[in-house]
């Protein structure tokens, strides 16, 4: 199979006229790939029949050039099925993990705990698996009487 073929193959799985993105930072339209894809969602081509590569990561080296090491491809537009190299960016794992709609993400963009205190230097401490705690509301959890030693029970108990 020649480069032309797989390429001309390829290309011909492609609806350049996709919709625009709805989030991300990409501008103008997804190019979006309309065979199979991966059970993440991803596109999936074959350049042979042996050998199956992301449908993004093709069309980024066929357009721009190889993917730096140490490197994966990032959807701007947040589109997994989007081929536009537009679109895609070589970044970190750990950048791409931060730009996506993960659930540490959601977490990081908050500013305030469920009980409105606000994420601030003086009111948020880190525990150990690396989540933020509020300070007032450990406080106030720990005030508890199921919470207090049973020395601290004891003396309430009695000074009442």
């Amino acid at each position: 199979m020649s480069g032309e073929t797989e390429q001309a193959r390829f290309w011909a799985k492609v609806n350049k006229a996709g919709a625009m993105p709805a989030q991300g930072t990409a501008v103008g339209p997804c190019w979006e790939w309309t065979a199979g894809k991966t059970a993440q969602g991803y596109g999936g081509f074959h350049p042979t029949k042996e050998r199956m590569v992301l449908a993004h990561r093709y069309a980024y080296e066929a357009v721009v050039g190889p993917i730096p090491d140490g490197l994966v491809v990032d959807h701007r537009c947040r589109n997994r099925v989007c081929v536009n190299p537009a679109h895609l960016e070589p970044v970190t794992s750990a950048e791409n993990t931060r730009r996506g709609f993960s659930i540490s993400t959601f977490n990081r963009i908050k500013t305030h705990c469920p009980s409105d205190h606000a994420y601030s230097a003086e009111n948020t401490y880190v525990s150990r698996k690396g989540s933020r705690i509020c300070r007032a509301c450990a406080r106030e959890r720990d005030r508890q009487p199921h919470r207090l030693s049973s020395y601290r029970r004891n003396k309430q108990r009695s000074a009442a």
